[in-house]
């Protein structure tokens, strides 16, 4: 029974408990029987007591009939990226690893006001920098799927711990956060629903910063209904971010209707296929007929700056994390190391306290901001932006959505080389979306030869998360997903 419970997704597990077919109490302990046997180190803290008493005021409502939110009651895990009070929030790094904010996060709170249930913080890699979640004082997280013979294969990042708990059964819905598609890469190679809002849909106040004009929350669900679900809940407009947007929120859901004749599908002529994969193509193949028979017009486009979108990234976003990790000294925030001097105490708590990759991305920002290299980089990178930018808003004017894969390849092995370029190349096809803004959705589409997750992306116009949503599910429905080959969903 209680194996049964997990299999529920968000809507399916709403509806029973509107039934009273079990209690939100009795969901809650199948999910932290489960927690507690996580195998793939999805969880760095959790929190029962918390999550129980949730439960029971979801059933207290139940019980006195009153409405309940699609949320209520529903357990979820939260990227330990977002300040939680009175519950460790780390950003998976030494710096941080005795933090415990007196405050919540806006997007938390928005879920606990719904009536969500929190299960614990998720594993991700340190301060969201990486695509593969290897990066984290905690060690990485391991995919519910496996390689040839049982190999142990990453889950993207840097919300892999998200993607993972979610994919594996452990909660029925993750916060996840979107700097560069750390929400669409890892939902692609665990076989779920990653959705990335336009930016400012969901505040920011509370997130940890990494790349403060590009971080925006995301969701990752198994289903496209439940990420359009978690997903308008955890927007809206927040004062305390002045980033945040004023925009109404629509019904997400109530607006997928599955139907797109007429729709037209922008498919960039830079975005190559892999000539090597027949498997890809055929996925691809498969999905565009889909698409067609349901009414829907396939158009070529051109984006002509895609080329440069990678690099441009990497400047703005390393550039972003130095100055926003320049707080971290052993002073203000974080763990100290002591020193005979204060210049040593700030090196020897810095060098000893965070992960490689977040040196190098910092020292590599330092490099791009300093005097004699501002203009020759940071301030080049800004203008090649606009011109991404306006790449998408000349394909808008003759397209409603842009389709592309999510990533170039499928999950490979935990114990393989790390080729750091090669990681950063992962990102190649969600990172234009992340420049621009523009919200993004990840749906799992086919199984590799390998039988791995493919996934494909749908890109929309700031603002239309209800088109983009009503588009990926009917992606969906050519599939019905993929999980059910690894849980017989």
């Amino acid at each position: 029974m209680k194996y049964e419970l997990l299999k529920l997704s968000i809507l399916e597990a709403h509806r029973c408990l509107k039934n009273k077919d079990f209690s939100a109490r009795e969901l809650t302990e199948a999910y932290i029987s489960a927690v507690e046997q996580d195998k793939l180190n999805a969880f760095v803290t959790t929190t029962p007591e918390l999550a129980l008493a949730a439960a029971d005021r979801a059933d207290d409502l139940l019980q006195r009939g009153e409405p309940i939110n699609p949320m209520s009651g529903i357990p979820v895990g939260v990227k330990d990226l977002f300040c939680t009070k009175g519950v460790r929030t780390t950003a998976c790094s030494n710096i941080l690893k005795n933090f415990v904010p007196t405050y919540e996060s806006t997007v938390s709170q928005k879920l606990w006001d719904s009536g969500a249930v929190m299960l614990g913080k998720l594993n991700m890699d340190e301060f969201a920098m990486g695509s593969a979640n290897t990066y984290s004082c905690f060690g990485p997280v391991k995919n519910p799927w496996k390689g040839t013979g049982g190999k142990d294969l990453i889950p993207g990042g840097s919300s892999g711990g998200s993607s993972a708990a979610v994919a594996g059964l452990l909660c029925a819905g993750a916060l996840g956060s979107d700097t560069g598609g750390s929400v669409r890469q890892p939902a692609a190679l665990c076989g779920i629903v990653g959705a990335k809002p336009t930016y400012g849909r969901c505040s920011r106040w509370g997130m940890i910063a990494f790349a403060s004009s590009l971080d925006q929350a995301g969701v990752l669900a198994r289903t496209v209904e439940d990420a359009a679900v978690m997903l308008q809940t955890v927007c809206g407009y927040d004062k305390k971010d002045s980033t945040s947007s004023q925009e109404p929120v629509p019904d997400f859901l109530g607006h997928i209707s599955r139907d797109v004749r007429g729709t037209r599908i922008g498919i960039p002529k830079e975005y190559e296929l892999p000539k090597n994969r027949g498997d890809v193509v055929a996925m691809w193949d498969r999905n565009i007929k889909h698409l067609l028979d349901c009414g829907a017009e396939v158009v070529e486009i051109s984006l002509p700056h895609t080329a440069y979108a990678l690099p441009v990234y990497y400047i703005l976003v390393s550039s972003e994390a130095s100055s926003n990790l320049a707080r971290y000294d052993g002073i203000r925030y974080g763990t100290r190391v002591e020193g005979k001097t204060m210049d040593e105490m700030y090196e020897l708590t810095r060098s000893l306290n965070f992960g490689e990759e977040v040196k190098r991305r910092m020292l590599l920002g330092a490099y791009t901001l300093s005097s004699g290299y501002y203009d020759a980089y940071y301030d080049k990178a800004q203008r090649v932006r606009r011109l991404v930018i306006q790449d998408f808003e000349e394909a808008f004017k003759k397209v409603d959505y842009i389709l592309a894969l999510t990533t170039p390849v499928e999950a490979t092995g935990i114990e393989e080389p790390i080729d750091v370029m090669d990681r950063y190349f992962g990102d190649v096809f969600t990172v234009p979306a992340s420049l621009a803004g523009l919200p993004a959705i990840s749906v799992p589409s086919g199984l590799s030869e390998c039988k791995l997750p493919m996934a494909l992306q749908v890109i929309g116009k700031h603002y239309d998360e209800c088109g983009v949503f009503n588009l990926a599910a009917v992606i969906y429905e050519c599939t019905g997903g993929v999980l059910r080959h690894l849980h017989g969903l």
